[in-house]
C-alpha cells in the first residue's frame, strides 16, 4: 500500500523535510531553494500547519522521508494543497496519487468544496499527475519574486 507509514508531520522532521524538497528542486534548472528566507514553515512545519488551521503528512524512509503533502486552512473554502513532493525513487508507483487522495479526504471531512494548488509552471509531471486526478488549470498564474522567479499556475478541483 502506497501511504504505509504516512504520518502527520512534528517539527523535527524539518531536516529531512528540507533534504527532499531540496532534492526534488535540484531536478530543475533555476530552482533555488531558501528556506529560511522564502520557506520559513519548513523550519518547523508541524507548528506552522496546525497554527494556520492545517496539517502536513509525511511518509517516512529510515531517517528520510519519502514523500510529503500538506493542506492549508484558507479563510474561506476552498481549502489549498501544499507541500506535494515524492522522492525520486519512490515516483510512478502510486504515492503521489494516495496522497491527493488523502488530502481530499481530509478537505472533505473538514467540509471544504473544493481544493485548489498552485504549481511551479516548470514542474510538468505535476501538471500531468494533478489534471489525471481532475485538477483544472484555473488559467491564474503569480510570480513570486523569489530566487528561483518562480512563475506560478493555479489549478482548482471540486469536492461537491
Amino acid at each position: 500500500m502506497p501511504l504505509d507509514g504516512l504520518r502527520e508531520a512534528v517539527d523535527s522532521d524539518s531536516w529531512a523535510l528540507m533534504a527532499l524538497i531540496g532534492a526534488c528542486w535540484a531536478e530543475y534548472p533555476g530552482c533555488i531553494v531558501d528556506f529560511a528566507g522564502e520557506y520559513p514553515e519548513v523550519l518547523a512545519p508541524a507548528s506552522h500547519y496546525r497554527a494556520a488551521g492545517g496539517a502536513l503528512w509525511v511518509v517516512p524512509e529510515g531517517e528520510w522521508i519519502a514523500a510529503s503533502i500538506g493542506l492549508a486552512a484558507g479563510h474561506d473554502q476552498p481549502v489549498e494543497l501544499v507541500k506535494l513532493y515524492v522522492a525520486k525513487h519512490r515516483r510512478g508507483r502510486g504515492l503521489g496519487q494516495a496522497l491527493v487522495g488523502y488530502v481530499e479526504g481530509q478537505a472533505r471531512e473538514r467540509g471544504a468544496s473544493g481544493i485548489e494548488l498552485w504549481s511551479d509552471t516548470r514542474f510538468h509531471d505535476a501538471h500531468r499527475l494533478y489534471e489525471r486526478l481532475g485538477y483544472r488549470p484555473t488559467g491564474a498564474t503569480r510570480e513570486l519574486h523569489d530566487l528561483s522567479e518562480t512563475t506560478e499556475y493555479a489549478f482548482h478541483k471540486s469536492l461537491a
